[in-house]
């Protein structure tokens, strides 16, 4: 049977990685590996000093328990010097992520392994896994909204100065914009927090490093999923794995940062990849294939772990709409087969969620304050810098100062249009023109994007899932770019230093200086502005070409070639 073109780009290819010969990729060479050593040295290096910095430059504690701790206490007394040493850990940190890129590219014929790559995430965040929080204070918000549900009461309708006290150690920490504000997390999270309140009690530290020991778990469940589902996809797992895994993004914000994020992707991930564990592979036009063993049943295993990562955070229910239309697909293609996969994981959502809420005791309060994240606006969101441009306009021509009004509008305006994306995109993947898990990433980068209150590291929620399934240059690209970009405009204070705009230029400039020094020592062992060569890939009769693999596309004893 003849498959076009298009059919063959939305195939969903399962385990059917080796696209250059039979064995896979070669491993690097000698010079290929002290290069990669090189890097990774560079970014440990960062590590460090991001480490260092944030005893002075972070988002620590009101009472700064390093104060009392000698030598490390000179850092908490020279802020700027701190930051400083922060900022240049992360520009090491980015470009150690970069130039280890070159070596994870799939259109080279020998890169990094799996387990490099694995070891180099680990060795990049061990110096950040006891360290103050970065990059913004949400993790003391978890701490007092985890205490509100210790103590019996409510955290959707009572904030942490209302339900703790304003003298409250926990509340202390908390940013004034959220003081009096419910919480806007899922009942899962402030369930699992509370359990670890009742083990930190008031103790600041102990309290963010629990919090921080969920993250990793949210991470570890990221490492996990990456590389299975990458294979999954057809995608070179070195590559998903440096994407996402090894993305600054989450080493600075889920990790240093100690965000939930971390936990509900893992759980929508490990989801996903539960759920395509026994999913055959179905080309549009094939006969529909019969049950697989225990198919049905890591179905529902995969929708309940999403619907635990929904718990968490919201955002995650979005990937039960594609995972439903990657089990339509594997039917018959058909509306009624998409209505009831629709059904079937509708009725598996509410349950778990219900089932969620009342064995917590938390209810369905989480609804109601899911407008929470929006009374703070970033600059960094397109819709925050419209407004404050059409305020601006307005004002300018005697109209009025209508900048909030005109904000809340674009943030409607903004949640329709991702809706409305969100929806053709879920067409597009059902109909065979798009890969749900791609639909899925720029589904995501759709609703997190233009949302008024965008942080860098919601783009994970896009990023990551892209990681595992892109399999041409262009998605890598933009991920890429913006992965670098976003990981750099926050400062790891979180503040803008308001009074004190004379501290950050001093900070970046002594910032840049130290890493165009680093970068002197180690450019005889690391090209860093030469492309790294691609060596020619050997085909499997024996020719050579330089061209972006092909990806295998295992169906029954055939195999298609599929590129994205």
């Amino acid at each position: 049977m003849a498959v076009s073109e298009r059919e063959r780009q939305a195939a969903e290819p399962e385990l059917a990685l080796p696209w250059l010969a039979d064995d896979g990729p070669a491993p690097l060479n000698a010079t290929e590996l002290r290069a990669l050593t090189t890097i990774r040295r560079l970014g440990i290096v960062g590590a460090l000093f991001l480490a260092l910095g944030s005893l002075g430059a972070g988002a620590v504690p009101v009472i700064n328990p390093a104060h009392d701790i000698p030598v490390l206490s000179l850092f908490t007394r020279v802020t700027t010097v701190s930051l400083a040493i922060a900022v240049a850990g992360m520009l090491l940190m980015v470009i150690a992520w970069l130039l280890y890129g070159r070596y994870a590219r799939p259109a080279r014929a020998r890169i990094a392994t799996q387990a490099q790559t694995t070891r180099t995430v680990v060795m990049w965040l061990a110096p950040l896994t006891f360290i103050p929080p970065l990059f913004s204070r949400d993790v003391y918000s978890y701490l007092a909204q985890s205490e509100i549900v210790h103590r019996g009461l409510d955290p959707y309708s009572l904030g942490p100065a209302q339900a703790l006290g304003v003298g409250d150690p926990l509340t202390m920490g908390v940013s004034n914009v959220w003081r009096e504000t419910p919480a806007p997390y899922g009942p899962l999270f402030l369930e699992l927090g509370s359990w670890m309140s009742g083990i930190s009690g008031n103790h600041i530290v102990l309290g963010v490093m629990l919090q921080r020991a969920i993250a990793l778990v949210g991470v570890a469940l990221i490492l996990w999923s990456l590389p299975r589902l990458a294979k999954r996809f057809g995608v070179e797992p070195t590559t998903a794995l440096w994407l996402g895994g090894l993305n600054p993004l989450l080493i600075f914000h889920l990790v240093a940062g100690v965000h939930n994020e971390a936990l509900g992707i893992g759980l929508m991930m490990a989801g996903l990849e539960l759920g395509l564990r026994r999913l055959p592979i179905r080309v549009k036009g094939d006969s529909t294939p019969p049950l697989a063993p225990g198919e049905l049943r890591y179905i529902a295993f995969g929708a309940t772990v999403m619907t635990l990562a929904a718990a968490v955070k919201i955002n995650a229910a979005l990937a039960l709409g594609f995972f439903g239309v990657m089990i339509a697909r594997r039917w018959h293609g058909r509306l009624s087969d998409l209505a009831r996969a629709a059904a079937g994981l509708t009725v598996i959502f509410v349950t778990v969620m219900v089932a969620v809420c009342l064995g917590t005791g938390l209810g369905f309060g989480w609804i109601g304050a899911l407008g929470t994240p929006g009374m703070a606006r970033t600059l960094i969101s397109p819709a925050t810098l419209l407004g404050y441009l059409t305020g601006g306009v307005g004002i300018g021509f005697d109209l009025g100062v209508h900048t909030h009004a005109v904000m809340d509008i674009l943030s409607l305006l903004g949640l329709l249009a991702a809706a409305v994306i969100t929806l053709h995109l879920l067409w597009r993947s059902f109909h065979w023109q798009l890969r749900p898990i791609i639909g899925l990433g720029v589904a995501m980068a759709v609703v997190m994007g233009l949302h008024v209150a965008l942080h860098p590291w919601w783009m994970l929620w896009a990023v990551i899932p892209l990681a595992a399934a892109a399999g041409t240059s262009r998605f890598r690209v933009a991920a890429t770019i913006g992965s670098a970009v976003l990981a750099v405009v926050i400062t790891p204070t979180g503040s803008p230093f308001d009074g004190r705009s004379f501290v950050l230029p001093q900070a970046y400039l002594a910032a840049i200086v130290v890493t165009v020094l680093a970068l002197l020592v180690v450019r005889r062992t690391v090209p860093l502005f030469a492309r790294a060569p691609i060596p020619p890939m050997p085909r499997r009769d024996g020719s050579a070409t330089n061209t972006e693999p092909a990806t295998a596309v295992t169906t029954g004893s055939s195999t298609l070639d599929s590129r994205e």
